[in-house]
């Protein structure tokens, strides 16, 4: 059973447990981190979800991420959750953004890496492919209807403020 800590609106913790799965309470939220990866070469890595997944099984999204479990920084979700899903270490991330929806507070994050870029580890249940793709390709992946719909959203945030 995943815990989280629950927010206020203005993302102060509460002293109230939520459970993965189970309802969030109205006026409450829980953080969900998400992570954007750029190699120093300047590619973009697209994620391939797993088929085992209740929402947009196999389809490829654009960052790692996942819902910070209890006692966990919206940071410390991100570096925990991008080397869970992909292997890759980025103790240096960078916020793109913080964005309220209706039941979650998403804080996405930047990270650079000059890994070696065959390195990437999938996680089981989770990620089953991967791919880089240059910076043109990323934005026509983000622009497209490829890419999930409310990641869309969110990372069209990045494509006015960053690129």
């Amino acid at each position: 059973m995943e815990i989280w800590d629950a927010f206020d609106i203005h993302g102060n913790k509460l002293n109230i447990d939520l459970v993965r799965d189970q309802p969030i309470p109205e006026g409450l939220y829980h953080i969900v981190s998400e992570i954007l990866v750029k190699h120093q070469d300047g590619s973009y890595l697209l994620m391939q979800r797993d088929q085992s997944k209740r929402a947009y099984p196999t389809r490829y999204e654009a960052t790692a991420g996942g819902s910070a479990i209890k006692g966990e920084t919206p940071k410390q979700a991100a570096i925990r959750e991008l080397f869970e899903e992909t292997g890759v270490r980025c103790e240096t991330l960078d916020l793109l953004y913080k964005l309220l929806t209706k039941d979650s507070i998403y804080f996405c994050y930047l990270g650079i890496t000059d890994m070696d870029k065959t390195k990437i580890v999938l996680q089981q249940g989770e990620t089953m492919g991967y791919r880089w793709v240059s910076q043109d390709e990323f934005v026509n992946f983000v622009q497209s209807d490829d890419c999930i719909v409310e990641q869309q959203e969110r990372l069209r945030r990045y494509l006015k403020e960053y690129l």
